[in-house]
C-alpha cells in the first residue's frame, strides 16, 4: 500500500503490474481490496492502480465530519489522476465508484482514455425515468435505515440490512468471513453516504460523455441498478454494454475471469 497527498488528504492506493494505467474506484462500504479477485488477469496487460476513497479503509472514520460526499470524492479522483506520471488513464468504477467515475468523465475527459462503469449507482431524473417523482428513492431510504443502525452501534445489523437490500434476504448470513470484515472496516462510511445529496443522472449528463465507455452488469442483478445502467447506456454515444450471466451486483467477484476478459477486450480495442 502507498499513499498520495490529494486535496489535503493522504489517499491510500495499491499499485500492481506494468503497462497502461488502469485506475479502479470501489463502491459503497468497500476499499481497494475489493478488486483482489481481478488483479491477476488485469495486471498481465495493465498497471492497475486501485484507490481507497477519502474516509474508507485503511482510515477508521467516525462518520462525524462533512468531508464525505460524491463531490469530494470526484475532486479527489481527479486530483489523484492529475498527479500520476502517465496520462490519460483508463478509469473503472463499480457501483458508487461508477457514479464517481461517470462524474470524472463529465468534468475532465482530457484525463481519460477509456471508461468502464460496472453497474453505476445513483438515481435517474425525469429525463431518463418517466416514473420519476422526486425525493429519496426506496433504495436510498433503506440505506438510511442501515446507516441509522450502524450509527446506533449495531454494525452487523446495519450491514445485514444493507446487503440484503442489494442481494436479497439472507445475503449477509451467506457471506464468508473475509468479505464481512471488509464491510465492517468501512461501515461508518454509510453514515456519510446518506448525507451525500448526489445529483440524479440526466439525459444531458449521459449525452455529455465523450470518452469511449463500457457498461458491465450482472445478468441477475435486481432492483434499480439495471434500470440505471440501461438508461445511461442508451444515451452515452457509442457505448458498449456487456451483461455477465449468472451474476449479481458484485459481478467481478462472482465471475472474475469473464469480467476480466470483457474489460481487457474493451481496453485493447482501437
Amino acid at each position: 500500500m502507498q499513499t498520495l497527498r490529494v486535496n489535503g488528504y493522504d489517499m491510500a492506493y495499491l499499485e500492481v503490474g506494468r503497462g497502461p494505467p488502469l485506475v479502479c474506484v470501489h463502491g459503497s462500504l468497500c476499499d481497494f481490496r475489493i478488486w483482489s479477485a481481478v488483479l491477476g488477469p488485469l495486471t498481465t496487460k495493465h498497471r492497475v492502480i486501485a484507490v481507497s476513497l477519502r474516509h474508507f479503509f485503511p482510515e477508521h472514520w467516525d462518520g462525524a465530519s462533512d468531508t464525505y460526499s460524491i463531490a469530494q470524492h470526484v475532486d479527489d479522483v481527479i486530483g489523484f489522476i492529475e498527479q500520476l506520471d502517465s496520462k490519460p488513464v483508463d478509469l473503472m468504477g463499480h457501483s458508487r465508484g461508477g457514479h464517481i467515475s461517470f462524474r470524472v468523465a463529465q468534468r475532465r475527459p482530457d484525463l481519460l482514455r477509456r471508461l468502464i462503469l460496472a453497474e453505476p449507482g445513483g438515481e435517474l431524473d425525469a429525463t431518463l425515468d418517466p416514473a420519476f417523482r422526486g425525493g429519496p428513492s426506496p433504495l436510498a431510504a433503506r440505506f438510511a435505515a442501515s446507516a441509522e443502525k450502524i450509527a446506533g452501534g449495531d454494525i452487523d445489523g446495519g450491514l445485514a440490512y444493507f446487503l440484503d437490500t442489494l442481494e436479497g434476504p439472507g445475503a449477509w448470513n451467506r457471506l464468508p468471513a473475509s468479505p464481512k470484515q471488509l464491510l465492517r472496516d468501512n461501515a461508518m462510511t454509510l453514515i456519510g453516504q446518506v448525507r451525500d445529496n448526489r445529483p440524479p443522472f440526466s439525459k444531458a449528463d449521459a449525452e455529455a460523455i465523450r470518452t469511449p465507455t463500457l457498461f458491465i452488469g450482472g445478468g441477475n442483478t435486481k432492483g434499480t441498478l439495471p434500470q440505471v445502467l440501461r438508461a445511461l447506456a442508451a444515451h452515452v454515444k457509442g457505448s458498449t454494454t456487456a451483461m455477465i450471466p449468472g451474476t449479481t451486483h458484485p459481478m467481478f467477484e462472482q465471475a472474475p475471469q469473464k469480467y476480466c476478459e470483457i474489460v481487457l477486450e474493451f481496453l485493447a480495442a482501437n
